[in-house]
C-alpha cells in the first residue's frame, strides 16, 4: 500500500534517499551471501572433519593429522571463522549502513522508506482511478 503522506523533498533529496536505499538493500544482499558463504564453508569444514576420520582408518596419520592440525582449526579468512566474518559484518558495516539510512531517512522524509516506489505506485493507481 502506498503512503498517502509525500514529504517535501527536492529532487536531488529523492535521488540520494532512493541511492541510499538501494545502497542498504544490496547491504542486506551481500549479507545474505554472506550467510551463504559461511554455510558452505561450513559444509565443506564437516567433509574435511570426516576426511580427516577416514584417512586415519585408511592408515594416512600424516594427512589426518594436517587436517587435524592445521586446516580445521584455521579460520576462513586470517584467523576468523566463518560466524565471527558474518557476526563483524552484521554488527560493523551492516547495522551502520542501516542505521545512517533510518536517520537520513527520519531528518529529510520524516521517517518514509521506499518514496520513489510510492510516488510511482500512487501515479500509475490515479490514472486508472485504482479502488483496491
Amino acid at each position: 500500500m502506498a503512503d498517502q503522506t509525500d514529504p517535501d523533498l527536492s529532487a536531488a533529496e529523492k535521488e540520494a534517499l532512493y541511492d541510499i536505499q538501494h545502497a542498504t538493500e544490496h547491504m542486506y544482499q551481500g549479507f545474505g551471501d554472506l550467510i551463504a558463504f559461511h554455510h558452505k564453508v561450513g559444509h565443506a569444514m564437516d567433509k574435511l572433519a570426516r576426511a580427516e576420520t577416514m584417512l586415519r582408518e585408511a592408515g594416512h596419520e600424516e594427512f589426518a593429522d594436517e587436517l587435524r592440525e592445521k586446516h580445521l582449526p584455521s579460520g576462513a579468512v586470517d584467523d576468523m571463522w566463518t560466524y565471527e566474518v558474518v557476526e563483524t559484518f552484521r554488527h560493523g558495516l551492516l547495522a551502520e549502513i542501516t542505521d545512517f539510512d533510518d536517520r537520513v531517512r527520519a531528518d529529510l522524509a520524516e521517517g518514509h522508506h521506499h518514496i520513489t516506489e510510492s510516488q510511482q505506485q500512487d501515479e500509475w493507481r490515479e490514472r486508472v482511478d485504482w479502488e483496491p
